[in-house]
């Protein structure tokens, strides 16, 4: 059995929260050894790591870190020896560590004579199956998505385009920021957070990621993307759904059309044992069917910037992009556990963007969709 060590905090280490379901903003080291797991965590953090599972938790206190003090050490040395000790007090000599382990702590221990191996395969293979405590927080999170874009449904159906200079509610500027605004209360409302969301419009909604600004037209695609995070779990959920205000232009009603049978044929092929790579290519084949450029069709070295341009889905959990990937590298089998995003899109630069997302728990026989929310153009 390996040897497992990681130094971090739960905030920002997806691989420590997982084996520890608490929020600790401070660093701390985790072990495992023969069965048995190890936490060396100040006494703010002891007594909830101890509540929380099966580890054996020390204090820096009992590795002598007063002593360090009284010598006047500053506090990067006494940083380092006390993750020296610890890990030796553990009996770690020869370690698996995430990718993204510290390079100053590596460094000291390797010095001191402890092996590290960094082995990204190991800790994304333990978290590809999701534990029922991050089930149920982004099933939690899921819910916070849907009332967030509910919100924004009820705004664009309010909306009114009375001058044809951009649409209005109640009189004002009916803006991407607004709609921003709207989501972040409805999620703090659900007990999530999110960092940032999408809602572009028009030639914002061509590039993927572009957030959006600015006040809405009537006629134009706005492209709603949406990672709420679950405040308890930490764990995120993610969706998609595209909207337009007053009378759909023909070509985004046949963009509409293909992603949402896209979507449909996607979530049919979704189950234990496929590879998240035959999926995506399947989309890929129904788009250039009809005429739209996908990554299969690119020419090497250039650059697709409309038709179909990214990757199917991906993994969402502790981090809102992780493994398993559903484009074209992903040649991972999908495995029961596994929480996926489905989201075809099509897109013509300066004009607009459809894209359509769904979250999924693959199940013994099948996929199960965690996401319940209409798909229609008109909000």
């Amino acid at each position: 059995m390996a040897e497992v060590l990681i130094y971090g905090d739960t905030v920002r280490s997806p691989e420590l929260r997982h084996e520890i379901p608490l929020g600790i903003m401070d660093p701390f080291v985790y072990a495992e050894k023969d069965g048995k797991r190890f936490v060396m965590v100040s006494m703010l953090e002891a007594a909830r790591v101890e509540e929380a599972g099966d580890y054996e938790v020390i204090r820096p206190e009992e590795l002598g870190v007063d002593d360090l003090l009284a010598q006047g050490l500053p506090r990067e040395e006494i940083t380092l020896e006390m993750a020296l000790r610890a890990t030796k007090r553990f009996g770690i000599s020869d370690a698996i560590v995430p990718r993204d382990f510290p390079l100053e702590i590596a460094d000291f221990l390797r010095a001191n004579g402890v092996k590290l191996t960094p082995d990204r395969g190991f800790f994304v293979g333990r978290r590809r199956a999701k534990n029922e405590a991050e089930l149920e927080g982004i099933r939690r999170a899921q819910k916070a998505a849907e009332a967030g874009m509910g919100a924004v449904r009820e705004l664009l159906r309010r909306a009114d385009d009375g001058n044809g200079g951009g649409l209005t509610v109640d009189g004002k500027p009916l803006t991407s920021e607004w709609l921003k605004q709207a989501l972040a209360e409805a999620f703090v409302a659900h007990g999530c957070t999110a960092d940032d969301s999408i809602a572009s419009h028009g030639a914002q909604a061509a590039i993927g990621h572009d957030t959006g600004s600015g006040q809405i037209k009537a006629g134009e695609t706005v492209v709603v993307d949406l990672w709420p995070r679950d405040g308890e779990s930490a764990c995120f959920a993610d969706m998609t759904r595209t909207f337009v205000v007053g009378e759909s232009p023909d070509e985004v009603k046949d963009w509409h059309r293909l992603c949402k049978q896209a979507l449909d044929e996607a979530i049919e092929k979704i189950r234990p044992g496929v590879k998240g790579v035959d999926v995506f290519r399947g989309t890929c084949e129904l788009f250039q069917q009809h005429g739209y450029p996908t990554p299969l069709t690119k020419q090497p070295g250039t650059v697709l910037e409309e038709g179909f341009y990214h990757g199917l889905g991906h993994g969402v959990g502790l981090e809102v992009h992780e493994e398993p990937n559903l484009g074209i590298t992903g040649e991972e089998e999908l495995v029961v556990g596994d929480v996926i995003t489905i989201e075809p899109g099509l897109y013509r630069p300066g004009y607009g963007g459809c894209r359509l997302e769904d979250l999924l728990v693959v199940t013994e026989d099948g996929a199960e969709n965690l996401t319940d929310f209409p798909y229609d153009l008109e909000p």
